[in-house]
């Protein structure tokens, strides 16, 4: 899994056909564009799940959560 640091208006291509591009947006919400052939199916992840009745099944899909921020593991000490 890749996780990135993005500014409004950088995009990511995928191939040579599918570009997402972030619009920007808040603390707890993202606005990206995802331009891609008509043959590509996008599906955002709570149509998905909705989709799906039964919960066993429902539980087998995967699941991503957002990483907290570092503990300062990887900081640089601070000098005195």
């Amino acid at each position: 899994m890749l996780r990135l640091t993005v500014s409004p208006e950088e995009y990511l291509m995928i191939n040579d056909n599918i570009k997402i591009v972030f619009l920007g947006g808040s603390k707890n919400n993202l606005r990206i564009m995802v331009d891609a052939p008509r043959e590509v199916s996008i599906v955002r992840s709570a149509a998905m799940e909705n989709r799906i009745p039964n919960p066993e099944e429902r539980a087998k899909l995967p699941k991503f959560y957002a990483v907290p921020e570092s503990s300062g593991k990887f900081k640089k000490p601070e000098s005195n």
